[in-house]
This record gives structure tokens, C-alpha cells and sequence, in this order.
């Protein structure tokens, strides 16, 4: 799917039903994501933390600006299932982050969602999305 055959479907869908709580399968890919960033014991322990935070919301916008990364676009395959997902109606999973630090310079960090983040903003980059977030060091 071509980046305006993404924008053709993104246009096809009203709005993004989430689901209240993230799938089981997300805080392991959370923590093996985090495992990259810090040892595995800390990963995990992020991971387990992540899973009794409470939810809230964020814009699109503001999560990738915070994270500092590009919006992906309708041409990376995980973000067009994310995109077919929407448009047949299928619940996503709120995301996982972890909260940066203004005073460090160190940006929030995605540790699962980042294409449900992307294909979000390219529905709409205001959209609510729900999340758990942590800080780093509690």
C-alpha cells in the first residue's frame, strides 16, 4: 500500500476504538524493547510497573514531539495493519511509556505502540490516544 492508498484508507475511517487496558503480549514487548536501553532486570521491572499504572491520554502529536521521533507513514507495513485495524473496526491497545525528563534532556519513550502512534496521527494528530506512562526512576 502506497503512502496515498494509507491516506485513502486513514480517510475512510471515523475514529480509533481503544481497548480500557493493553494486551498481555504488550508488556513483554515493552520490556524487550526497554532491554535495549537498560539491563533486562531493569526492562522487566519497567514492564511490571507499566502494567498497574493508571490510564490517561495524550495527542498524537504530543507523544511523538515528547519521544522525538518521526511520525511514521502509511507505507511501513505495521502501521497499514494498524490502519486496516481501524477501518474494520477492531480495538487497539492503549500504548506503554516511559516519561523523559526536561531537566536530563532525555525524551519519553515509547516502549510499545509506536505504530499504533503513527498510523494515530495520520488519522488524526489530535486524537486522544490512551496510554500508561511511568517515570523512570520511582
Amino acid at each position: 500500500m502506497s503512502t496515498d492508498d494509507a491516506s485513502k484508507e486513514a480517510n475512510k475511517v471515523d475514529s480509533v476504538h481503544w481497548k480500557n487496558d493493553p494486551d498481555d503480549h504488550d508488556y513483554p514487548a515493552a520490556a524487550n524493547y526497554l532491554a535495549l536501553l537498560a539491563t533486562p532486570d531493569e526492562a522487566n521491572a519497567l514492564a511490571d510497573r507499566l502494567k498497574t499504572a493508571p490510564i490517561v491520554t495524550f495527542k498524537a502529536k504530543d507523544i511523538l514531539r515528547a519521544a522525538r521521533l518521526e511520525r511514521l507513514t502509511g507505507d511501513d507495513p505495521h502501521v497499514q495493519i494498524d490502519l486496516n485495524k481501524a477501518a474494520n473496526g477492531i480495538d487497539w491497545s492503549p500504548v506503554l511509556l516511559v516519561r523523559g525528563d526536561i531537566r536530563q534532556d532525555l525524551p519519553t519513550t515509547i516502549a510499545d505502540g509506536y505504530h499504533r502512534v503513527c498510523a494515530s496521527y495520520l488519522l488524526n494528530e489530535n486524537t486522544d490516544i490512551p496510554a500508561r506512562i511511568i517515570d523512570l526512576n520511582t
